[in-house]
């Protein structure tokens, strides 16, 4: 045996131990990946969260919030389903873009069932169709979900139900020309969650649990504590630093009654670096508060959150940057 291939006896307990976790599924489940597909900023990761009944995937106005392909785990008496949220399906305009929309391609050929998530509050768009176009070649069966049902002007609780708001025929007449199933919600308030949720079980095949029937998400800690600090800079500074920002989780030190996070705020102009900081740093000090609140509910304890700022000059246009602050392109 090779070196690269010799594992430690603490490394094979491990594995061992976690498929330990991992009971017999019971007769009758059905499981599978469910992707999660749409063009940037129409609730993919807000469905997510509340698909799953926790904050695993960050949400924000601002497009291209989502640069990792998520795995949010919901798991009932019935189902296992492991949703993957991706990128929005966009035109790339640097590496970083590049990897992301070809992560979330990636993610169409490698699922076993597709939920290609509208923007209900608006018609039908020639991003929609590009997408469309895309899923035409996949082989996963695919539902339609028409999400903002909320924000329709004049939506009466049987239109919502329905999918028959005037906004919605473009989408409906997409769908009918594929095949595909129509679902119509709103992951901001809940409304058509659970019809959602049962249109999706019944799209999967009986299979067995894919992860402990307690887990909501395979991401580490440290990698969602990350996102609730970038969450919070996109939500605090909105245009002014876009998609500059990455976040390095440089430590985490758990003690008896507090958990100390120490994390590094990466952005490319030493501009940006300014208005991360804010005037007598009065910006970081409102990004940090809030960031600490939501990763206090995140390990359910107390947190003391450090946060310095970092200028890495073009990190989107490097793949070696790219990578080192984790984000590589999934084969």
């Amino acid at each position: 045996m090779s070196e690269q291939q010799e594992f430690s006896q603490q490394e094979l307990e491990s594995v061992d131990n976690e498929f330990e976790l991992i009971p017999p599924a019971p007769e009758g489940l059905r499981s599978g990946f469910v992707g999660i597909i749409g063009r940037p900023n129409v609730g993919k990761s807000t469905l997510m969260n509340q698909l799953v009944g926790q904050k695993i995937a960050i949400t924000s106005p601002i497009a291209q919030t989502t640069r990792n392909r998520l795995r949010g785990i919901l798991t009932t008496d019935n189902s296992q389903i492991i949703f993957v949220d991706t990128p929005g399906i966009h035109k790339p305009h640097h590496q970083l873009g590049e990897v992301l929309v070809r992560n979330a391609q990636v993610a169409i050929s490698s699922v076993d069932l597709l939920l290609f998530v509208v923007d209900g509050s608006v018609e039908v768009g020639g991003g929609d169709r590009y997408i469309a176009e895309l899923l035409a070649r996949a082989e996963a069966p695919i539902i339609l979900g028409i999400n903002k049902a909320d924000q329709q002007l004049s939506a009466s609780p049987d239109e919502v139900r329905e999918a028959e708001h005037p906004l919605d025929r473009g989408y409906r007449e997409l769908a009918e020309n594929q095949g595909w199933a129509i679902a119509k919600f709103s992951a901001l308030t809940g409304d058509g969650i659970e019809t959602l949720q049962a249109k999706l079980e019944q799209s999967l095949e009986p299979g067995p649990y894919y992860y402990p029937p307690d887990l909501v998400t395979d991401q580490p800690e440290r990698f969602i504590m990350g996102e609730l600090i970038r969450e919070q800079i996109l939500q605090l500074t909105r245009e002014e630093v876009p998609h500059s920002v990455a976040i390095t989780i440089d430590q985490v030190v758990e003690e008896p009654t507090i958990t100390r996070v120490l994390a590094t705020v990466n952005v490319e102009r030493p501009s940006q670096k300014g208005i991360v900081i804010g005037k007598g740093g009065e910006m970081l000090k409102a990004i940090g508060s809030a960031a600490r609140q939501q990763i206090q509910k995140l390990i359910a304890g107390k947190v003391y959150l450090e946060l310095f700022v970092k200028v890495q000059p073009k990190w989107r246009q490097s793949r070696t940057r790219l990578a080192e602050l984790g984000y590589r392109l999934e084969e």
